[in-house]
């Protein structure tokens, strides 16, 4: 079902219409990824938990973008750049959420041979 919905979704926003991107914002968008997808591995190796990966790894790219964009905004040139902000955690939210599906598949499956093991013997 999930995976579904993300199909759906990413079926929805290719054919809008609506969308205007610009290189940079698109280059926000992948670093975004890159910070979500580095810290969802690390924080997931290390716990094993799903959710607290999730929410660290999204929590991590938005914090990167916003300030990053503060730092433009209020030090350099004086213009806070929001599409910038929402570029870079929406990379985030991509990469977090992609990972989030795909992890933890074959612990799953792992135990569940393990348990019809033990019930065989």
């Amino acid at each position: 079902m999930k995976i579904l919905l993300t199909l759906i979704a990413f079926a929805i926003f290719n054919f809008s219409s609506a969308q205007v991107t610009i290189s940079d914002d698109g280059l926000h968008f992948l670093t975004g990824a890159a910070i979500s997808s580095g810290t969802y591995a690390l924080v997931y190796s290390k716990t094993k938990n799903k959710k607290k990966a999730f929410w660290y790894s999204l929590g991590l790219s938005t914090l990167a973008g916003l300030s990053k964009e503060i730092y433009d905004g209020y030090i350099i040139s004086g213009k806070f750049d929001a599409s910038e902000a929402i570029a870079t955690s929406l990379g985030g939210l991509t990469a977090s959420y992609s990972f989030n599906i795909f992890t933890g598949k074959r612990r799953k499956k792992k135990k569940t041979e393990e348990a019809i093991a033990a019930l065989r013997l």
